[in-house]
């Protein structure tokens, strides 16, 4: 019998991608400024805040001449 199967992979960032997060705690747009084997450091462009955290994004889309920051 055939079944849905979802396959998820971790995104691939790299050092001064300019990305948006949606619909977890993490929501908003930041810069990629660190990447190691497991984590990724992000910026937010607004408070120049950085934050390490285990890989965690799965792309859905990119947007070619997308508004960044998203006011």
């Amino acid at each position: 019998m055939s079944q849905i199967v979802t396959v998820l992979t971790a995104y691939p960032f790299h050092i001064g991608q300019k990305i948006r997060i949606e619909g977890n705690k993490r929501a908003g747009d930041w810069e990629v400024t660190g990447i190691d084997g497991s984590s990724v450091t992000l910026r937010c462009p607004i408070s120049k805040k950085e934050y390490t955290w285990d890989n965690f994004c799965y792309m859905i889309s990119e947007e070619t001449d997308g508004a960044w920051p998203k006011s």
